[in-house]
């Protein structure tokens, strides 16, 4: 079977300023600088359909949070020439809140989740402050309520959505976090989401501090090596340098980036 060769896109719609200390359990360099973080959140299209990864946060998280807000995620999808009525599919990678906002404004589209996921953002380890800060109680009643709607496909473990996109349950960060393994015209790519928040998490092997298990965190490394054609098909979810890695949209807004494009070295 001739798989398809998805495009897939990088939108980013929020950054703020960190120091490099702030970015692993244990910084593997004494020295430390800044190392900002960028949000995204990614498009997967073929000429049949179109997928959301994840859905990003809005304006009043942004500066609950302190965060740089550039702006709304759903409405930058206007830069491919989608509008939100055209997402029927949203990949939720986890339920944190700069990935599973927004979910109210595509009322039409079927999440797809790790049921594991959601135990886990209800469940008992949301009485600790460390566990629950960076889930936002409103948008997992949205989730919830997508339930309700039966809008919600539940996953247990890696699956496949359509030829060609796949869903790799790796944990570790969260106790559902999913990435996305996708078919392009450059080969298999994995969009790791929180697995690997930066390039370098995963190649110091040094985890980004907000963490479930650590151990799982350190064997999903290894989850999107396996999967990913090379070190250079894996996006890490909010490094900057995705930027710098792949071409931008019309060949100059970096704001959108091509990752079907390029070939993810470092330039």
């Amino acid at each position: 079977m001739t798989l398809p060769h998805y495009e897939v896109y990088a939108l980013r719609y929020a950054t703020v300023a960190r120091q490099r200390s702030q970015n692993f359990i244990t910084p593997p360099d004494p020295h430390d600088g800044p190392m900002p973080m960028d949000y995204f959140v990614w498009v997967i299209r073929d000429g049949q359909r179109v997928y959301l990864v994840d859905t990003g946060f809005n304006e009043a998280a942004a500066r609950a949070r302190g965060r740089e807000f550039l702006r709304c995620p759903i409405e930058a999808l206007e830069k491919l020439g989608i509008a939100p009525a055209d997402i029927r599919d949203v990949i939720v990678t986890h339920l944190h809140y700069d990935h599973a906002g927004n979910i109210r404004k595509l009322p039409q589209a079927r999440l797809h989740l790790q049921e594991s996921e959601l135990h886990y953002a209800c469940g008992c380890n949301m009485r600790f402050d460390m566990l629950r800060h960076a889930y936002a109680v409103e948008d997992v009643v949205d989730v919830v309520r997508g339930v309700y709607d039966k809008r919600v496909a539940f996953y247990h473990g890696h699956d496949e959505i359509a030829p060609g996109l796949q869903l790799l349950h790796i944990g570790g960060h969260t106790r559902g976090l999913q990435a996305v393994r996708v078919h392009t015209a450059r080969g298999w790519m994995v969009l790791a989401s929180d697995a690997s928040h930066y390039y370098d998490n995963m190649g110091l092997d040094a985890p980004f501090p907000i963490v479930d298990n650590v151990a799982d965190m350190l064997a999903g490394y290894e989850i999107l090596l396996k999967f990913a054609e090379s070190p250079e098909h894996i996006v890490p979810g909010h490094d900057p340098l995705v930027r710098t890695r792949y071409p931008g949209l019309a060949g100059a807004d970096t704001e959108v980036v091509a990752l079907h494009l390029g070939n993810g070295a470092r330039p």
